[in-house]
C-alpha cells in the first residue's frame, strides 16, 4: 500500500501519547463529568478542581472526587511542579484515547453499558463543540472563519477500503501534530465515519 505524501518538513512528527481503553479503565471512564474532566486537562492544561469546577460548571466537591477516581485508573495525576501548599494540580497523562469496537461487544452488560455511556458522551462534546464554533464564528479574523470546514461525503466501500480511509487520515492528522507556528490556534477536528442503510 502507497505511503500517504506528506510535505518534506513534516516527513518527521511526533505521535500522540494514546491510551488505549481496555474494561477496566473504560469503566472508570464512563461517566459524563470525569470525560469532561479529561478532555478539559488535556485541551486546556493543567488545572486545580476549583479551576475545573468554574470551568464546567460544577462543584468543586464533585470534580476533587471523579479526578480521584480519574487518577485512580491512570488518566490524570498530580502536577508537583505547580502545586503550592494544599493547592492541588491535576494533569492529564495521555494526549488521547483509543476506544476498541471490542468493548461495545463485551459479554459483560456493565462492560456494554459503559461503552454506550463514553461513545454517547464523546458524540454530545463533538455537537456541543461544532456547536460553540458556529455560534461564535463571527469573531475569530476572517482567515480562521475561512479556513474551517464542515462537510459530509458519501462513499460506497468495503470494510476494508473503510480502514484503510480512517488509517490514513489518521497518518495525515499525526503528520500535523506536535506544530506550533507563529499565528497558530488549537484546532478541533472531529472525523466520523459509519455506513449507513439506504432508504427505500
Amino acid at each position: 500500500m502507497a505511503e500517504p505524501e506528506v510535505p518534506e518538513e513534516r516527513k518527521e512528527f511526533d505521535e500522540p501519547d494514546l491510551r488505549v481503553l481496555d474494561a477496566r479503565s473504560l469503566r472508570g471512564l464512563a461517566h459524563p463529568l470525569r470525560i469532561q474532566l479529561l478532555l478539559s486537562l488535556r485541551h486546556d492544561g493543567p488545572a486545580t478542581a476549583s479551576q475545573l469546577a468554574e470551568r464546567l460548571g460544577e462543584s468543586s466537591g464533585a470534580t476533587s472526587y471523579h479526578l480521584r477516581q480519574l487518577a485512580a485508573h491512570g488518566f490524570v495525576e498530580d502536577d508537583p511542579e505547580r502545586g503550592k501548599g494544599r493547592e492541588r494540580w491535576w494533569k492529564a497523562t495521555q494526549e488521547g484515547t483509543i476506544f476498541s469496537r471490542e468493548l461495545h461487544r463485551s459479554p459483560d452488560p456493565a462492560v456494554r453499558g459503559a461503552a454506550d455511556l463514553y461513545l454517547h458522551e464523546i458524540a454530545n462534546i463533538h455537537t456541543q463543540e461544532l456547536g460553540t464554533w458556529l455560534g461564535t464564528s463571527r469573531e475569530w479574523p476572517e482567515e480562521w472563519a475561512g479556513s474551517s470546514d464542515m462537510s459530509d461525503f458519501t462513499l460506497q466501500l468495503t470494510p476494508e477500503q473503510l480502514r484503510e480511509l480512517n488509517e490514513k487520515m489518521r497518518e495525515l492528522i499525526n503528520s500535523y501534530n506536535g506544530l506550533s507556528d507563529e499565528g497558530s490556534a488549537q484546532v478541533r477536528l472531529h472525523t466520523h465515519s459509519f455506513p449507513r442503510r439506504p432508504t427505500d
